[in-house]
């Protein structure tokens, strides 16, 4: 796949005509609702089988293959070329696609007081095979050890076709938010746990749920080692029905870090118990705060170097995004929260107000600024093709486990095109 740039007086078939390959299929890969509408900045994915390279002054292809990960000798097969033909700076040669990584992908859906209309369910349904796991969240744990259910609607029988693991996903929420107190009821009382613990495999059982996965957030810093012992308990019972276990991590950049988040999560605890973590590395960029990348690539890199130091890699999921932020400027502290939208929704929004795409290198992420009817700015930060292979890049260079996205139902298509480009999806069921 080519990921390309759209620039000043660019078509859709003058971009075609540059990659020699038709229109409608750059069309129809990037789910463009008017071809003729691009927008100066947007990306787009080209459905080519590699991607094209400019010679640089001193480039061979030993060189070229070795800092693309493609071995010289098929790069010359690619191109009808000799291994030692002299290269002439300036021009253009294809790169063929390196081998896939295996890797697991892990899909959240909202569920909690939502409705699962039928287009979300149909992107679901759309984009099952690339997943792992899929995770309805969230079951609410409540005080007596019991578990207010959320709705389901298709999505066991979405998991089932699709060979994907159907995870049910706990939390400590109460009242619409999560609670401390509520975790320090569940954590400290073993008559509970059992309780609880009982009605997880119940539900497991009745619903063919196969991984158990426990987002307990904004727990007590003096619940830190009650947490870890529930943990540990939760694992023997899960583990003698059979069923993963998994847990979801406060962004940590050290073991030390202070704030309500962060201290009752010990990644190096945790990560030996649990078949496999999530760390939530997204929400730098928020609805409540100043506009900015919702994943800027160095804060989540900063996370997930400090986890692999703690956990071994291949139990490790980096978090992802499938959505941005539209700010109305001035941003002011306590204001007006920010319009979470799609990444197809970005750029309708980009092209109603004829606004250009700028790019931001150091957070590897799409924004733009536009003006509304009533004369007010704001200030948009988004997904692309781009920020998402960005993050791609990362996790091969980590060698992680896999991508937890936060959450399905919201149109991405080039996510999912470059997902399959860069990844051989493990099926665990199969």
């Amino acid at each position: 796949m080519q990921i390309y740039t759209v620039k000043p007086g660019d078509s859709i078939y003058s971009i075609a005509q540059r990659f020699q390959i038709e229109p409608a299929k750059i069309s129809m890969a990037n789910q463009l609702p008017n071809p003729n509408q691009l927008v100066v900045g947007q990306a787009i994915v080209i459905p080519i089988n590699g991607t094209y390279y400019t010679i640089k002054p001193g480039d061979t292809l030993w060189k070229i293959g070795r800092r693309l990960g493609v071995s010289y000798q098929s790069i010359a097969n690619a191109n009808n070329l000799s291994v030692t033909a002299p290269l002439t700076p300036g021009s253009r040669i294809l790169i063929p696609s390196p081998p896939k990584t295996e890797a697991e992908f892990l899909g959240y859906v909202e569920t909690s007081n939502r409705k699962i209309t039928q287009e979300t369910e149909r992107l679901i349904q759309q984009n099952a095979k690339y997943l792992t796991y899929l995770g309805p969240a969230n079951f609410e744990v409540q005080r007596d050890g019991s578990i207010k259910e959320p709705p389901l609607n298709n999505l066991g029988n979405i998991a089932t076709q699709n060979d994907v693991i159907f995870m049910m996903v706990l939390a400590n929420i109460e009242n619409g938010a999560f609670s401390a107190e509520l975790g320090e009821v569940i954590l400290n009382n073993r008559e509970i746990q059992d309780k609880l613990l009982d009605n997880i495999i119940k539900t497991a059982q009745e619903k063919n749920f196969k991984d158990i996965h426990f987002d307990f957030e904004f727990l007590r810093p003096e619940d830190r080692n009650a947490y870890i012992a529930f943990l540990e308990k939760a694992k023997k019972r899960l583990q003698t029905e059979n069923l993963l276990m998994s847990v979801a991590l406060a962004p940590k950049t050290s073991r030390g870090q202070k704030g309500k988040w962060y201290e009752a999560h010990d990644y190096k605890a945790i990560g030996e118990i649990a078949n496999f973590v999530v760390t939530m590395t997204y929400e730098w960029g928020y609805s409540g705060g100043p506009p900015m990348a919702v994943s800027p690539i160095g804060p989540v890199r900063d996370v997930l170097e400090y986890a692999i130091s703690e956990i071994p890699s291949k139990k490790i999921m980096m978090g992802q995004n499938l959505y941005g932020y539209d700010w109305t400027l001035p941003y002011k502290p306590g204001g007006e929260y920010a319009k979470a939208i799609s990444a197809q929704r970005a750029i309708e929004i980009a092209y109603r107000y004829n606004a250009n795409i700028q790019y931001n290198v150091k957070s590897q992420a799409p924004f733009f600024y536009y003006v509304d009817e009533n004369r007010k700015t704001h200030e948009v930060w988004f997904e692309d093709a781009r920020s998402i292979q960005a993050k791609f890049n990362l996790l091969k260079e980590l060698n992680l486990r896999g991508m937890a996205y936060w959450k399905l139902g919201l149109p991405f298509p080039q996510n999912w095109l470059l997902l399959e480009d860069n990844f051989k999806v493990i099926k665990r069921l199969t």
